[in-house]
């Protein structure tokens, strides 16, 4: 199966600008306020594969001059259309180049790297990342757990595709998204745990954190496994 970037779809693109942090989505976002305080200090920061600006308007909110940016033009159109006063940039996969080094005290990446297909892309964008990053600057890479892929969830279904319980690194993944009207299956890239480690090596991060947000009974959804499993990992990366 050949692995594209489904958001350059421009109905997927306009399903997806609509969500904001519901359901199951609500847990990777909730403890970034606090995990931020905590490790980030300075107010200049990016919002790395930004899609359709939700995640660089959670910046904003958090008192963050952010910028988002994004290899699909659809979403960026969108983030704009969204966010008119924000800053939005279309770049090309890798090429960080209208930067310069050093500018950034954050860097988010919410969900992208469940779509950079191979430890070298990885790696490479990991560079380019950080060479953006001031020297004490964090990145703070928010991807999903491997467990997402093979339970279900309030957002999410996987109950279709049998296969993915047998995939390893590097093997694509689908999932169904249950918050948008587009139901059509969306295709991931399965990365482990050890996979990551070895990634963030070989692009000189060192990992200064590891989150695994869980639910709590007492929030206002009905949870089916978030409660006992992390559909998500939160890991806050230092520049060696």
């Amino acid at each position: 199966m050949e692995f594209s970037n489904v958001y350059e779809d421009a109905t997927r693109a306009d399903a997806y600008s609509r969500l904001e942090f519901p359901g199951t989505y609500y847990l990777a976002f909730r403890d970034l306020p606090t995990i931020i305080s905590k490790h980030v200090k300075g107010r200049r920061a990016m919002d790395f594969g930004c899609g359709s600006g939700r995640s660089t308007r959670f910046l904003q909110r958090l008192g963050f001059q952010a910028v988002g940016i994004d290899i699909s033009d659809e979403m960026v159109k969108r983030a704009q259309e969204f966010d008119p006063e924000g800053i939005y940039q279309v770049i090309k996969e890798g090429d960080f180049r209208s930067f310069e080094p050093g500018t950034f005290n954050l860097i988010l990446s919410a969900f992208p790297f469940d779509n950079i297909p191979t430890m070298e892309k990885k790696v490479t964008n990991l560079r380019g990342l950080k060479d953006l990053l001031r020297d004490d600057g964090v990145l703070i890479n928010l991807v999903s757990s491997p467990e997402i892929y093979t339970h279900e969830w309030t957002s999410f279904s996987t109950k279709d595709f049998v296969e993915n319980k047998g995939a390893t690194t590097g093997d694509i993944v689908r999932i169904i998204q249950l918050d948008i009207d587009d139901r059509r299956p969306v295709s991931d890239i399965l990365w482990t745990a050890e996979s990551y480690q070895e990634t963030y090596r070989n692009a000189q991060f060192k990992i200064a954190h590891i989150y695994k947000p869980l639910a709590r009974e007492d929030e206002p959804y009905k949870w089916v496994n978030e409660t006992r499993i992390a559909p998500w990992t939160i890991y806050v990366l230092h520049k060696e």
